[in-house]
């Protein structure tokens, strides 16, 4: 029997969110920049020759048929024919349903190792395309570089980003995206930004208000955060971060974390950006 192989799917933040329209089958326009980062899921894969898709590690609240990565592997057999298979051994790091993109990541990172492992050699794009059809935050992992994004999140371009270090807090709170977005509070008619605002830091993430106000959890971390520096809600929350210029200065900071924010457990971390995504040269560009 073959052997596993490892592959990362690293965590994303938002570095602002802007909500500038919303399309008429109610799909939200907006603006943002994903930043990768070094923290990441691990996925272990086996190829089988019989076709099963077995998902080998329990993930708690996500049965194997609503798995991202599960679908992720059927998407890609159903779009090519591949009679091949994959053992999947899930190791989750990124905290879930905290806007860091960990779900999104993982079948990203399915459908670039499975593309190589199943030699179907589909390019950059064709995978992009499909990995739409599983969630808006798909295409940027597959993308595989920084981005500012626009339209559904679909638009991307690459963006070049200084190096940084990031402090990140996810209070232990389930924010439901779509129940955000479908607030009467939400904000929907930001007008377009640049990159040049973006470059003097004239941004925000407009779901923060409203998610502060369901989840003070969510804005108590912000605020702790806010004494050392300004803190910002990546995506739709839970999760909270500030950009640092060390290692050492973020490891500091995370040393003070404490352990409950507005009585409720909290996750932290530190991560570095990265410039580009681990798995980035395995596959083609178009």
């Amino acid at each position: 029997m073959t052997d596993f192989h490892t592959y990362p799917a690293p965590a994303k933040i938002n570095l602002f969110l802007h909500i500038t329209g919303q399309r008429a089958d109610g799909y939200h326009l907006l603006q943002t920049v994903f930043r990768l980062l070094d923290f990441s899921d691990t996925l272990q894969l086996r190829v089988r020759e019989d076709g099963e898709v077995n998902r080998m590690t329990e993930v708690p609240g996500v049965p194997a048929e609503r798995d991202l990565c599960v679908r992720a592997a059927r998407l890609l057999q159903q779009h090519t024919g591949c009679k091949r298979g994959v053992d999947i051994k899930i190791e989750k790091r990124i905290p879930m349903g905290g806007g860091l993109g960990g779900g999104s990541s993982d079948a990203a990172t399915m459908l670039l190792a499975l593309n190589h492992l199943w030699d179907l050699q589909l390019d950059r794009q064709a995978l992009i395309t499909l990995g739409l059809q599983l969630g808006a935050d798909v295409p940027v992992f597959v993308f595989g570089e920084n981005a500012w994004a626009e339209g559904v999140g679909e638009k991307l371009s690459p963006i070049s980003l200084n190096p940084a270090w990031y402090v990140l807090l996810t209070p232990q709170v389930n924010v439901s995206t779509a129940e955000i977005f479908a607030s009467k509070e939400l904000t929907r008619d930001t007008k377009l930004t640049t990159i040049a605002d973006f470059s003097r830091g004239m941004v925000h993430n407009d779901l923060e208000t409203v998610v502060c106000q369901q989840h003070p959890a969510v804005g108590a971390s912000l605020s702790w955060l806010n004494q050392f520096s300004p803190a910002r809600m990546s995506g739709s929350g839970a999760s909270v971060f500030i950009s640092v210029d060390s290692q050492a200065e973020a490891e500091a900071i995370l040393a003070q974390v404490p352990s409950k924010i507005a009585g409720l457990p909290v996750f932290s971390c530190v991560a570095k950006g990265l410039e580009k995504h681990p798995l980035y040269d395995l596959v083609k560009n178009v």
